[in-house]
């Protein structure tokens, strides 16, 4: 299948464009077309409709169809008009205060939040009353009621984008500050702002409307639909088809919109859209089981970012029951993908397949039966402290599984888990319980994380690096909690790391790592006794990090 195809766009974002085109078009022809029908008083006033006529003629005997048409043009113009001005002076206020002082960018952010609080129209209605009645004074009133919301959201996704490493970096490189926002700030933002265009065009065609609806946005003998409304307003009992046609086209116009900024946004969400077409583009035939007696297999797995770049490339392994199988590489060389991979929790826009993978009979690739995934998997991941939401306390957070996945009720589910978090040497798994994360050291809380994996009983745990962020004391324990619950649940065990040592003191059998593919599968008796032979692990090997002393000489210990 092509990229073309991989790629599509989804119905909403056609039908929406399409609809845009549709107006686009009327807005070009129809005032070459109908201009004479639509602006020409004739004596054949408040005609029904006919033929001739199809929504009739107004009170000056003109065709009411073609000035429903006609006014598309200016309606079009003025609200792109107003829509683009709240967009320029919107982002360049709100992204721009990112890039200056700190004191500035606070009073500005007062300014613009205690604005937010009035809706759009009333800020309208008041700038248009004091400017007096146009078009162009409706545009300006449009324009700026729209300032602040577009401010305050740009303000938010630039300041969530400002934190970055790499802006901090721009700079102490000495990058001006325009060049600073319009280089690394703004390309950062482009995509949720061209969503917010879209749908705010639907929005701000319906104030321009209302603005000339009331009399204080377009004139006559210029005509919009607002105007068109009020022109009809007084004969909609008499003559309804009046009021019709402007309804309509605001209505049309309105869902053209709102679908382009509906399809935008599933088009570049990296969850939806394109990163769907991918996985069903590049989906492969499944295969079949040639390790029937594992408890985990897993056949040509690969990986890919959303932009296709291939981080995990054919990857083949089985792990069997009660086995305890590493996987050492350097960081960045896909371990962690291939363990969220494996527990169908890759991250957003990354794609995932293989012709094999499986959980004894339990069938990984068909996406289905998401509770029993959650209770024969179990999760260790790198960094403890960004496990737990800190803002909720250990309790709630533990007993979930076991509440939601197997049925448990909260006393239940909180005696199962302080027995679970003695078993895991924690004292005082009470107080535990009751205490926030932030309370609790790195090693309580990868024991904690241990002892919740462990309520529903998993086949399989995948611990990621569970000790790398832990010191030797707290890695040790850690360690031992692990071969424990190994022997003494039967558990098998993906252990992800790049400590060599630690994958040779626990493990059964070592996969190696490198650039997305397994370079080596060794025994853990062949990784005692160096008996490697891939270049990269023997360079794996000499980085690992060993103590020799050598005794000094009686003269040094003398002169010490």
């Amino acid at each position: 299948m092509s990229e073309r195809r991989a790629r599509r766009a989804p119905a909403a974002l056609i039908a929406g464009l399409a609809m845009l085109l549709v107006l686009v078009v009327i807005a070009i022809v129809a005032p070459l077309v109908w201009g004479d029908a639509a602006t020409t008083v004739t004596a054949d006033t408040r005609a029904v409709p006919s033929s001739a006529h199809l929504l009739g003629t107004d009170e000056l005997g003109r065709d009411v169809l073609a000035r429903t048409l006609v006014a598309t043009r200016l309606t079009l113009v003025m609200a792109g008009a107003a829509t683009a001005g709240s967009v320029v002076l919107g982002v360049l206020i709100g992204g721009l205060i990112w890039v200056g002082g700190r004191r500035l960018r606070e009073w500005v952010l007062r300014i613009i939040d205690s604005t937010v609080a009035f809706p759009s129209l009333i800020l309208a209605l008041v700038i248009a009353a004091v400017l007096g009645a146009g078009t162009v004074p409706a545009i300006i009133a449009i324009a700026i009621a729209g300032v602040p919301s577009f401010a305050r959201i740009t303000s938010n996704m630039t300041g969530s984008v400002a934190s970055r490493d790499y802006v901090g970096t721009a700079r102490l490189l000495g990058v001006p500050r325009l060049s600073l926002f319009f280089r690394h700030l703004l390309p950062n933002i482009s995509g949720p702002l061209l969503v917010l265009i879209a749908s705010s065009f639907a929005l701000t065609l319906l104030d321009i409307s209302s603005l000339s609806f009331v009399g204080l946005g377009v004139q006559s003998p210029d005509f919009d639909w607002g105007r068109l409304l009020n022109e009809g307003l007084p004969a909609v009992y008499t003559q309804p088809l009046q009021v019709v046609g402007p309804s309509v086209m605001l209505i049309f116009a309105g869902v053209a919109a709102m679908l382009t900024g509906d399809g935008l946004a599933v088009y570049l969400d990296p969850r939806g859209g394109r990163a769907r077409g991918v996985r069903q583009a590049r989906r492969r035939p499944r295969g079949e089981s040639t390790a029937p007696e594992a408890l985990v297999e897993v056949r040509d797995l690969t990986v890919r970012a959303p932009s296709g770049t291939v981080l995990v490339d054919s990857v083949s392994f089985e792990i069997g029951r009660g086995e305890i199988l590493g996987l050492v590489g350097e960081s960045g060389s896909g371990k962690s993908m291939t363990a969220m991979a494996l527990a169908r929790l890759q991250a957003d826009g990354v794609d995932s397949d293989a012709s094999v993978m499986r959980l004894g009979d339990h069938d990984l690739l068909s996406g289905r039966q998401r509770a029993r995934l959650a209770r024969e998997i179990g999760l260790v991941y790198q960094d403890p402290g960004s496990t737990f939401n800190p803002a909720i306390r250990m309790g709630a957070q533990l007993t979930e599984l076991a509440r939601v996945h197997l049925g448990m009720s909260r006393r239940q589910a909180r005696d199962t888990l302080i027995t679970g978090l003695g078993d895991m040497r924690i004292r005082e798994p009470q107080a535990v319980m009751r205490q926030h994360p932030f309370q609790l050291s790195g090693g309580m809380l990868q024991r904690a994380t241990i002892a919740s994996s462990l309520v529903s009983d998993p086949l399989l745990l995948i611990a990621d690096e569970p000790t790398t962020a832990l010191d030797v004391t707290v890695q040790a324990e850690v360690l031992r909690a692990l071969r424990r619950l190994n022997v003494e649940h039967g558990t098998a065990v993906l252990f992800i790391s790049h400590d060599i040592g630690v994958v040779e003191a626990l493990c059964d059998r070592v996969l190696v790592m490198r650039s997305g593919e397994i370079v080596e599968r060794l025994t853990a008796e062949q990784l005692r006794r160096r008996e490697v032979q891939h270049p990269y692990t023997r360079l794996l090997l000499d980085a690992t990090p060993t103590l020799k002393t050598t005794p000094l000489p009686l003269e040094e210990h003398d002169r010490v």
